[in-house]
Parts: structure tokens; sequence; C-alpha cells
């Protein structure tokens, strides 16, 4: 009764989420709809706070034609897939914590294309890999969807840290991490040494994020996300980052043969690839994921080029691909939701039991295979335009194009013609239409495909004018109409269509075929990334037992030898090292305590009982005590004391469970630990000794002092070190200690239940 009544009290609260859910990304898209004209009229809108001034880091963001685009997108279709995932998930029981990932996802995103500071960019970038993470893991219980995080985390993380390399350097060869002051400087950076190192570790960075050769296997791996998921993934946010990088950075990093030609080359690629990948699927969910492999390469290929018509393409693909990629998954998830399943053998005739559904299907399918008047069609035909006039390599990018767009207009058909026209399947359950607040979203979005198509200047002065003069980093004037008239770009459309009709009526062969071929390779690159997991999983392996084998006196060797043989190479690099002393006159007592110390040291080292090696080293300790107070630090002389008694008390608490020294491998005399005690404790001393003939450095000690009061507010400069200049440091030790303490109580806890049972 109780799990009855919670379940009861669950729902209405889920209902209530899902409602107010839609409301934050409605609020950011009202938000940035109304200051449109201002960024139509070419105003950068700009607001922010110093994060850390001393490094010249700031949370600064800005808006221009750019951002307001990817913003819109991001925010946009975010409202959609929160009403979907409302009635995808209704009634799940951490519908709550998705919402919280999602919206973390969009926050992430957000940030990212309006960050105005490179630092605060890489922050926010890995914001959306954390978050995408979690979100594509949701289902926690399903291995693969497990498997699929992880891959997806360790890839884009991998990338990421490439690209934070790489902003680095651009910050220093700009001599600045504001990103507005850096695009206007795109000479000054191209003509760097360090240029070459910022482009390949920058490409990386966006490479991996957009699924680029050979990146490109996670992403249809992440479709063991929940449906909504997929759809937002897909359209506006996590893959689309890599492509606003490019796009952004390309005042800065274009106009190099390597830039155009590594984006060309690795952008037609991933697009025919990825086509070619996508036909064979017959899962309509992975089928979706391989096109939009196919149009994030595409996009990277006209990004390369400099023509301003090539960018314009770019910019109207990443509005279409938006609009009807989103559509689609979440149409290809109530097909799921009503059937139970998304696999093409398995659908068909569904038009008559959801109508509604096949109608909105058709309508995005139309937009994805570009015919007119969907916005698709412009899209493409400005791809073909922007191709053509590319200088260096027109055939290269067209041929590519056609390829590729061929294979999405018979892609294309299959999701629509194949589940809801042809023969009916018979199935388990009748089939009904969903409900509106799974074909809402979809309808919208198709609609909008259509009445930005018809309307073409709507979009035209809106978003791809002042995207594509952000992107140039010049005003440009973007003409975009429905119909140019009989021309080249038209030509390629027919063929397109044509050779897509006639892949789509022999796509049964083609996908035999194309089985038999790809089992017959050795290698993918899923499988390739499995084995680099199983060889580093090997490493791992080896070289633990090679180095924790558990014997303490290899430890120590290894150690201090490491020591010894960093200290003697800095030593012979040094040349000769003066060791001019004034030694000074010591008295009895000093004597004493350096006698005392010796003779603690020779004991511990020799003895072979425990309880004279522990009183050695007790010996020792005092005896160093006494040289620190001797010698004016009798704060840490104290210190030294309490240690050192501290340690007596717990090691005597523990006497009877110690070995005993004595053996045939514990012999009373060890040649080789002699001399290499010996050997360190030298280059020890000839290091302090060396050290005290340089003069005295008084810079970080007199910035100290300098700072202590003004900046910290602290008198006292050991304090104000610990708790401010080196609060990471201190905060660390903290966590530490009180990790250990958890550790320790939970240990005792677990032997006291024990005893206890």
């Amino acid at each position: 009764m109780t799990g009855h009544r919670d379940t009861e009290d669950a729902e209405p609260r889920q209902t209530l989420i899902a409602l107010v859910a839609p409301l934050v990304p409605a609020a950011i898209t009202l938000l940035l709809l109304t200051q449109l004209p201002r960024v139509m009229a070419g105003e950068v809108l700009t607001f922010g706070w110093a994060w850390v001034p001393s490094l010249g880091i700031s949370a600064n963001f800005f808006v221009d034609g750019l951002s307001s685009l990817f913003a819109l997108l991001i925010s946009g279709i975010g409202v959609f897939v929160a009403i979907y995932a409302g009635s995808y998930l209704s009634g799940h029981p951490h519908l709550r914590r998705f919402y919280l990932y999602l919206l973390l996802f969009m926050i992430g995103m957000l940030g990212l294309v309006m960050a105005a500071d490179l630092i605060t960019l890489f922050v926010f970038w890995e914001l959306t890999t954390i978050s995408s993470y979690l979100l594509i893991g949701f289902n926690h219980s399903n291995s693969a969807a497990r498997r699929s995080a992880l891959q997806a985390l360790l890839i884009t993380a991998l990338g990421g840290l490439c690209l934070l390399a790489g902003l680095i350097l651009l910050g220093i060869t700009a001599d600045t991490f504001d990103l507005r002051e850096i695009l206007t400087l795109g000479e000054q950076v191209r003509a760097s040494t360090l240029y070459v190192p910022i482009l390949i570790l920058v490409l990386l960075g966006a490479f991996t994020k957009s699924a680029q050769l050979p990146f490109h296997f996670w992403l249809p791996n992440a479709m063991a996300a929940p449906t909504p998921v997929s759809a937002y993934l897909h359209s506006a946010t996590m893959v689309k980052a890599g492509i606003y990088l490019l796009a952004r950075l390309h005042p800065v990093l274009a106009y190099t043969e390597a830039w155009q030609w590594t984006l060309t080359l690795v952008g037609a690629a991933t697009a025919v690839v990825a086509a070619v990948l996508a036909l064979r699927q017959t899962d309509l969910k992975l089928k979706l994921a391989y096109t939009t492999v196919v149009a994030l390469g595409t996009v990277t290929m006209f990004l390369g080029a400099e023509a301003s018509v090539a960018i314009a393409a770019a910019v109207t693909f990443i509005l279409v691909h938006s609009f009807y990629k989103a559509a689609l998954f979440m149409l290809v998830g109530i097909i799921d939701h009503r059937t139970g399943t998304r696999e093409l053998d398995q659908l068909g005739g569904l038009r008559s039991a959801m109508p509604i559904t096949c109608f909105v299907a058709a309508a995005a399918a139309l937009s994805m295979a570009g015919f007119p008047p969907f916005l698709g069609f412009i899209g493409k035909e400005l791809k073909y335009e922007g191709a053509l006039a590319i200088a260096s390599e027109p055939l290269l990018v067209a041929g590519a194009a056609v390829f590729a767009n061929a294979l999405m207009v018979a892609v294309a058909g299959t999701v629509v013609l194949k589940p809801f026209f042809g023969q009916r399947r018979p199935a388990d359950i009748p089939v009904t239409e969903a409900p509106p607040g799974l074909w809402l979203g979809p309808l919208v979005l198709s609609g909008l495909g259509l009445a930005f198509g018809v309307a073409t200047p709507l979009v035209a002065d809106t978003l791809i004018q002042p995207a594509v003069t952000a992107i140039l980093g010049r005003p440009e004037v973007v003409k975009m109409k429905l119909w140019h008239g009989i021309n080249l770009p038209l030509i390629l459309s027919l063929l397109t269509f044509t050779l897509g009709i006639l892949v789509y009526l022999a796509q049964r062969p083609i996908r035999a075929a194309l089985a038999a071929f790809f089992s017959r390779l050795p290698l993918s690159g899923d499988r390739a990334w499995d084995r680099l997991l199983e060889g580093l999983k090997t490493l791992a392996a080896v070289q633990t037992n090679l180095l924790q084998h558990g014997v303490m006196r290899r430890y120590l060797t290894v150690i201090f030898a490491t020591v010894a043989a960093a200290l003697g190479f800095v030593l012979l690099r040094a040349g000769e090292i003066p060791l001019d002393i004034d030694w000074p006159q010591l008295t009895i007592k000093e004597w004493a305590a350096l006698a005392l110390t010796l003779a603690g040291a020779l004991v511990a080292a020799t003895a072979r009982a425990p309880l004279a090696a522990i009183c050695a080293l007790g010996a020792l300790g005092v005896g160093l005590a006494l040289i620190y107070l001797f010698f004016g630090a009798p704060d840490v002389a104290i210190t030294q004391l309490l240690v050192e008694t501290l340690f007596l008390v717990l090691v005597a608490t523990t006497l009877h469970r110690l070995p005993v020294f004595s053996g045939a491998h514990n012999p009373r005399f060890r040649p080789l630990d002699a001399l290499l005690a010996l050997f360190v404790g030298a280059l020890v001393t000839v290091s302090i000794l060396a050290v005290m003939q340089t003069p005295f450095d008084a810079t970080t000690s007199e910035y100290f002092e300098r700072t202590a009061v003004p900046e910290a507010y602290g008198r006292n400069i050991v304090n104000v070190i610990l708790v401010d200049f080196r609060a990471l440091d201190t905060f660390g030790e903290i966590v530490v200690v009180f990790t250990a303490a958890i550790a320790a109580a939970t240990l005792i806890g677990h032997r006291l239940r024990r005893k206890k049972s």
C-alpha cells in the first residue's frame, strides 16, 4: 500500500515538472528573439564579469550573428524536446533527474556558444561533455548505455584536453584570452610559429566533438540514450559544438592551405563513409544517427572554404539539419513508443493507424531529401553553388556532396515509406496515434522547414546573413531564393534525386553487398576502440604487477635511486660547483646533537631487533629537533618532537605484528643498500651546499610581505600563504585527511559489526 501511495504522489509532481521544464528554454528563446533586431543591425551584445583578473581570465559572454543562431537553435529546439520528454518518459522514476541533466546540457551549450573568453569557452565545452555522459548513460542499468556513455566521454574528453592546449597556445600567441580581440588578430596568429600546433590541437578537439573520421563511431553508439536525448544531441547541441568552434575561429585559423585541405578532405571522407554506413542500417535510429555524421562532415567540408557562398551554404544547412533531424528523431521515437520496435523489417502500413505522425514524417523527410518548397531544397542548392565556387577543389566537394545527398534521399525515403506504407506487419497490440505531446514538436519543426522555404527572406535576413557576417568577419549579403532558374546547381539537384531514387529501389541488394563487404574488414572504428581499451587494460595490469609488487624495500630502492639519478644529472649539467663555504664553529652542545643524530641513523640502519631500530629512530628525531632548536627554529623543533612521540606510540602499539629483521632474506649488512644510502646522502649534501652558494632571491618572500594585507587581509604571512595563496593545496590536504578519516571510521565500524554478528 505504501509503494502504491508513493507512486500516486509522484505522478502529480512529475506532471508539474513536465509542464514547468519547457518554460526555461522558452523564456531564453523569447529573450533572444527580443534581441534579434539589434543583432541583425550588426550590434554585438556583451555581458559578464571578472573571473581570475590576475591571469586575465573573465567570465564574459557576447551575442553576435553566429552565437545568436546557435543559441536560438539550442533553446528553441530545447522547448520541444522538453515537451516531448514529458510524454515520452511519462511515469519514469527518474524523470526529474532527466530534466536536471537536460537543462545542465542546455546551459553548457548556451555558455559555449556565447563565451567571449577562451577559458570560459573551454569550461562550458567540458560541461557539455560531462552532461552528455550523464544523458547518454541515463538508462544506467543497461550495459550498452554505460558503454556508449563512457566511450563518448573518453573520446570527447581527450579531444577536450587537446583543445585546452590549443586554446592556451592561441591565447599566448595573441597575448590575450579575449575571444573578440583574438578574432581581429588572424594575420598575427597565422604568421606565428605556433600556428600549426594550434591548428592541429583545435581541430582534434572539434573533430572528436563533431564525430569526424576517424572518431565518427561514438555518435551512432550514443543512440543507447533515450530518444529525447538523441533528438537534442543530434539537432542542436553537443555534436554541433565542434562545428561552432570551427565557424567561430574561422577568421583566425582559416585562409591557409592546411586549414582548407584538412577540413575539405576530412569533411568529404566523413560525409561519404557515413552515408554508406547509413544505407546498410536497419534500425531507424541508427540510420538517422549516421545521417547526422553525414551532415556534420558536409558542414565541415564547406567551412574549409573561403567563398562566402560556401559559408552561407554551411550555415543554411546547419539550420535545415536542426529542424528535420530533431523532428525525425522524435518521430522515430513515436514509432518505437507505439509499436515497440525500430527495425525496418518489422514495420509497415502505419499510415492509417498514425495519420498525423505519417504526415509530419513525410514533411520532415522531404526537407531532409531537399525537395522544394522546403528549406532543405534551398540549402541543397546553396551547397552545390558553394561547392562550385571553391576554386581549388570544386569537383571533389561537388562530387562528395552529390554522393552524400543522393544517399540521404534514399534514407529519407526509407524512413517514411517503409514504416508508414507498404504491407502492414502483424502486431501483438493495436497501434494508435500518439498523444499531442509527442507529435507537437515534430509538427512545429517540420512546419518551420516549410515556412522558411517559402518565405526565404524571413530566415536569410534574420539568421543566415548575420551568422555568415560573424564567421567571415566582414559584412556579407546572402541571397536566398526558392527558384534560381535552370542552372548547374539545379541540374545537380535533379541528378541527386535520380541517384537517390535508384539507390532506394535497389537498397536490398546494396545493403546485402555492403554487409558482406564490411564483414570482411579486419577492423572497424568501434572494434578498434575496444582493442585499444583492452590494450590499455593489459598494459595497466603488466605495469601494476611490475611496480606494485608489495615489497616495501624495492619501493624505497626505486624511489631513492630515482632521486639520486635526478640529482646526479642536475649536478653534472651544472658543471663545476664551488664549495667555498665558511664553516661555522660548532659548540659542544651542537656537536652532541650532531653525534646523537648520526648514532641514531647508524643504529637504525644496522639493528636487527624492531625495538632497537625504533628507539634509534627516536634518538635520530630528537637529535634533529635539537639542531632545529639550536639554529633558531623552535616551532619546527616542537613539531619534530611531537611527530617523533606520536610515531613511537603508534609503532609500539603494533610492535608485536612487525616482522623480525633477521633471516636469510635480511642479512645484517647489505652493501648495495649502504652504497645507495651514501650516494643519495652525498648528492643531497652537495646540492644543499651548492644552493647555499647562490645569492638569496627574496622575490617570493617580498611578494608575500607586500600582498598579504591588501589582497589576503592577514598579517600572519604563514597563515595567509596556507589559506589564501596556497588555498587549493591546503584544501587538497584537508580532503585527503577527511577521506582517510571516513575510511578509518568505515573500517572500524565494519569490524565492530562483524564482532557483534
